[in-house]
């Protein structure tokens, strides 16, 4: 009997989001695809450190192993590696006892085809052109901050895993957002007060929202596995379209904080986040030093197809 994906999270991360690839992405950057492919093989038995994602991952899995829940968090390894340069991901994933069995290795072919094939929910890389491919087709994506590897609450057990998402061009469309660049605060609150019943259009995180929300309402309260928060620049009025939006999708947010321009570092700290997703670097750059944090290059269709940045 063939494996079903239906009704399971699924998950595809990268080995550079999972592991710490540092030097190894420079060894590539550097002296090119052979010069790399011979280290990995050569280090094969040497096992990977864990990266930014390797937290989120593990604690994803740890699902599979309460009652009711087994096998509703499927991960998959989506990787621009070889099947010859593939062992050491191998290994490690073995090493640290983490239950993902299937992996997609092109070969440096394009992995968006592959992402949904496998109805993957949310993609974790490193790279921006796959993750943009990925946001392109309607798949949640975010670039996992790796600029530097810290070991975010190393050595403690995740409870709860805790993901906090920015609205605007995350869960919901950038077109209020738009408002705003192109003619300014004012311009934007006057906008959502007068749409303030008017549901806001889903942005690309939206559908993973919803999966989150379902997995939810499975449990008693005090034994939800996942919470989530929500950490905005909006502020009243703009709040309550943000609200009625979240109503009209019959989803389900934990915590939601509206700064009005706070910057959202301290907040994502204080909320503990095991993953933040932002569309603007200037806050998962700050982020990114507290917690794990995901910049979602999210530009809506037709703008991609004209060639323009939002």
């Amino acid at each position: 009997m063939a494996f079903d994906l239906e009704n399971r999270l699924v998950i595809g991360v990268s080995s550079r989001a999972l592991f710490d690839l540092t030097a190894e992405n420079e060894i590539f950057r550097t002296q090119g695809v052979e010069a790399y492919c011979r280290y990995q093989v050569e280090h094969e038995k040497e096992l990977l450190a864990p990266g930014n994602g390797f937290r989120l991952i593990e604690a994803l899995l740890n699902i599979n192993k309460l009652p009711g829940q087994e096998g509703r968090v499927e991960v998959i390894i989506m990787s621009h590696n070889s099947p010859d340069t593939s062992l050491r991901v191998f290994h490690s994933i073995a090493h640290y006892g983490l239950d993902i069995s299937r992996a997609v290795l092109a070969s440096g072919a394009s992995l968006t085809p592959y992402l949904e094939a496998f109805h993957t929910d949310l993609y974790l890389s490193a790279d921006e052109t796959d993750v943009q491919s990925a946001i392109d087709c309607g798949i949640a994506a975010g670039i996992i901050c790796c600029d530097e590897i810290k070991a975010y609450g190393s050595g403690k057990e995740i409870s709860q895993i805790r993901i906090a998402f920015d609205g605007d061009a995350v869960l919901f469309s950038d077109e209020s957002e738009q408002i705003f660049r192109e003619k300014g605060l004012e311009a934007f609150e006057e906008n959502e007060r007068i749409q303030a019943e008017n549901p806001l259009k889903q942005g690309p995180f939206a559908k993973f929202l919803k999966t989150i929300s379902d997995i939810q309402k499975e449990f008693q309260p005090e034994q939800v596995p996942l919470r989530t928060a929500l950490v905005t620049a909006r502020s009243a009025p703009a709040h309550e379209r943000v609200i009625r939006t979240l109503r009209a999708w019959n989803v389900r947010i934990d915590e939601a904080f509206f700064l009005g321009g706070i910057t959202k570092r301290d907040v994502l700290k204080a909320f503990g986040a095991h993953i933040f997703f932002d569309d603007q670097a200037v806050h998962t750059a700050p982020a990114s030093q507290v917690v794990p944090s995901a910049r979602v290059p999210y530009k809506p269709r037709c703008q991609t197809e004209r060639g323009r940045d939002p």
